[in-house]
């Protein structure tokens, strides 16, 4: 059966030319007025985008930057906290040093004065005893013997007094 040239799809007719002219006017229209504005946006938006790259690789470099100042200057407060505490830990091993030497001294010549002491006490503690023992010894006599016993304090004071410039010598 034979099929008429009406309903072949395939056979052009004339709504093919106005199709393809109303297709090719659309697309003038969307290319005109449809197109630009959105070609534009795109564009200001890759823009931004760019920019936004190029600030954050900048900030980066300025992060860096300041994380390499930092570092650099922990590091020296670092070393100059530990020259601070040498020179503190030096100080107090020289005022330690002089208080020790201080103390030293002042005990020294403590020691020296009550050695001082000791010997003029040890002295007079002499002095009395053998001003003492001239007359115990007479009164012990007396008393052995049974009648008191004069003048023999002095013999006695005298003889203490020849002895001890013997030993001196």
């Amino acid at each position: 059966m034979p099929v008429a040239a009406g309903n072949n799809f395939l056979i052009p007719n004339a709504t093919i030319f106005v199709e393809a002219v109303l297709f090719f006017l659309l697309l003038g229209v969307l290319a005109k007025w449809i197109l630009p504005p959105i070609t534009k946006a795109i564009a200001e938006r890759q823009e931004t985008i760019r920019k936004g790259a190029q600030a954050a690789e900048e900030a980066k470099k300025r992060l860096a930057e300041a994380e390499a100042d930092y570092q650099k200057a922990l590091a020296e407060a670092r070393h100059e906290a530990a020259r601070i505490r040498e020179e503190a830990r030096e100080r107090g091993a020289a005022v330690i040093a002089e208080a020790r030497q201080q103390g030293q001294e002042e005990a020294t010549g403590i020691l020296d004065e009550a050695r001082r002491q000791i010997g003029a006490d040890r002295e007079a503690a002499l002095g009395q005893l053998r001003a003492e023992i001239g007359t115990l010894a007479t009164e012990l006599a007396g008393r052995i013997v049974g009648e008191p016993v004069t003048g023999e304090a002095e013999e006695i004071d005298r003889y203490l007094a020849e002895t001890d410039t013997v030993r001196a010598d």
